[in-house]
């Protein structure tokens, strides 16, 4: 697949993404009035923002970006040599996240797949990435897929 090809396909699957998230009941939650719930849907949108804007550098390739996501303790639990394994395994072709479930306040986890190519066919990689709120609306990745 070209470069072309690849960032359409991405373009297609996060507006694929923005149309299941406004139909759903977390959107339909955050109409109206300011409730304690709509504040969980907030932390939950910046959450899954930060996973998709990692999975992107994961997926063009770009460590510097995705290093940068990291939280001091995912980056001591990595060595370089894994985080260049992720960035370089068999050509990233996509990636999909599932919906997340917070382990506790400030702390969600999204089951991913990350599909990616080699000489013979498509590969798929099942895992999970958990995204740390660090203060501010700020997400950071704590544990890399």
């Amino acid at each position: 697949m070209s470069g072309l090809s690849v960032r359409i396909v991405s373009g297609i699957l996060f507006c694929l993404l923005l149309t299941t998230l406004s139909a759903s009941p977390l959107a339909a939650a955050t109409k109206g009035k300011p409730t304690k719930s709509s504040a969980t849907g907030a932390d939950y949108a910046h959450a899954l923002a930060a996973a998709d804007r990692f999975l992107q550098a994961w997926q063009g390739g770009d460590i510097e970006s995705g290093t940068v996501m990291l939280t001091g303790n995912a980056k001591n639990n990595t060595n370089r040599d894994e985080l260049d394994r992720l960035f370089a395994s068999s050509a990233p072709v996509a990636y999909e996240i599932d919906r997340g479930k917070f382990l506790r306040r400030g702390r969600c986890e999204f089951p991913v797949v990350l599909l990616g190519t080699s000489p013979k066919k498509p590969q798929r990689r099942f895992s999970t990435i958990v995204v740390l709120n660090t203060g501010n609306n700020d997400w950071a990745i704590d544990k890399l897929p």
